[in-house]
């Protein structure tokens, strides 16, 4: 169908030769169309674009001869495993995550295994994460996610090696731990937006207060520290959903939901855009950081029926497919961004000898919907009629994500060892 934008003067009396060449530049010009067309066509039909990227170091993993991409596949059920732990041997894990506690009568979430495509992804070794990391360190810079992913950590490494706590403060947001047999520190430090924040309502709700982002300054309590770590994974997510205020060199440049007619909306994206930005800049400029900078990206979330705040909940109990739900709108566009940034903080590491990887945990996620604590996890004074459909039980899907890290980390180690040896 020739599109209705163009007129052509077709008349009755025009020469054969002429309505020939004519009914052949439109047929050119229709198929022309149909090409250009196909490809929108798949994207907003089936699984998003991304799902087959290959591009970033560490999307594929060495396996055998060959390379895998782990982070590409399916949930498989497997009624003959049990979970590596539970909430009576850690006791580690948050009551927000602790869903056996609170009463969550399904166990089926727990005896689902990731299947990458091309492989199988080997179970969770603690002795030979412990091994690889001897002597080095590793810090989660993020949210609660991120905390999420180290206690998961905490907990699959409890079965071989309990570490003594060596924080700083009494914060429970900003913890540091030592496997004193293996030298070994892992650490989180809590900065939900990565730049520096301040709470204009520090009393106030904490989803609907406005937050100053300060978007080309890195938060302090993380950067001032950073430089001796080995690995530091880096994630951040939900906490641009809320109102803020953009400032860059000192001045207001914007905002998002900051219900202000003086100040231009620039949307939330172009300020999780700038704080992964920064983020990575501040690793790329700190003189004495030689470490591994990973990326864990987007952890979804799955509110049916309702927002967060309106009823809405995650009662499934099994994995879906890969053609029930897929990632789109706003949480696309916020992992598109992630990665876009990482790969560009890539390209200039490579002048510096910095790796940058990610940790591409988003595929299969999408497909957890019954992995969220639901309302079996909560704090002693939370709100229990709200549904929370953000983070993750633990144990749980979760423990995927270290999982696919110890693969990672194994690649780095034999990448290192075929540098010196090869």
């Amino acid at each position: 169908m020739v599109p209705h934008f163009i007129e052509l003067p077709l008349g009755k009396n025009l020469p054969y030769t002429t309505t020939t060449t004519i009914k052949a530049l439109l047929l050119a010009l229709t198929v022309m169309i149909f090409l250009l067309l196909i490809p929108f066509y798949l994207i907003n039909n089936s699984s998003p674009p991304w799902l087959a990227a290959k591009g970033i170091n560490a999307m594929s993993i060495k396996h055998g001869k060959k390379y895998c991409n782990i982070f590409r596949g399916k949930w498989l059920q497997q009624h003959n495993i049990a979970p590596y732990y539970t909430n009576a041997t850690c006791r580690e894990i948050f009551d927000q995550q602790n869903c056996m506690k609170f009463g969550r009568p399904d166990t089926e979430f727990l005896k689902w295994r990731w299947k990458p495509d091309e492989c199988e992804l080997p179970l969770f070794d603690a002795v030979q994460f412990l091994e690889l990391l001897k002597g080095k360190s590793m810090a989660f810079v993020g949210d609660s996610l991120g905390r999420n992913q180290m206690q998961s950590l905490l907990c699959l490494l409890a079965s071989v090696d309990y570490p003594i706590d060596v924080s700083y403060t009494k914060d429970p947001r900003f913890k540091r731990w030592l496997y004193v047999g293996y030298n070994f520190t892992l650490a989180s430090f809590w900065s939900p937006h990565l730049v520096n924040a301040i709470d204009t309502e520090p009393n106030g709700p904490t989803y609907n207060r406005l937050m100053n982002l300060y978007l080309d300054e890195s938060n302090h309590d993380w950067a001032a520290q950073i430089e001796a770590f080995n690995y530091v994974i880096i994630s951040a997510g939900r906490w641009f959903f809320g109102p803020q205020m953009f400032y860059e060199n000192g001045r207001i440049v914007g905002c998002h939901a900051c219900l202000k007619n003086n100040v231009k909306n620039l949307t939330m994206f172009y300020g999780y855009r700038k704080a992964f930005r920064t983020a990575f800049r501040t690793l790329l400029r700190l003189k004495k950081f030689k470490g591994v900078t990973i990326l864990r990206t987007l952890s979804p979330a799955h509110f049916e029926n309702g927002e967060w705040d309106r009823g809405g909940s995650c009662a499934k109990t099994r994995p879906v497919e890969n053609s029930e739900m897929k990632l789109d709108g706003a949480d696309l566009e916020l992992y598109m961004t992630q990665v876009e940034e990482l790969r560009a903080a890539e390209r200039k590491g490579r002048k510096r000898g910095l790796k940058f990887r990610v940790l591409d945990t988003t595929e299969s996620m999408v497909l957890r919907p019954d992995g969220h604590p639901n309302h079996f996890g909560h704090g002693a004074h939370e709100n229990v009629t709200i549904a929370d459909c953000v983070h993750w039980c633990l144990p749980g899907p979760v423990d995927t994500w270290n999982e696919l890290l110890l693969q990672m980390l194994k690649m780095e180690n034999e990448d290192s060892l075929d540098r010196n040896f090869g």
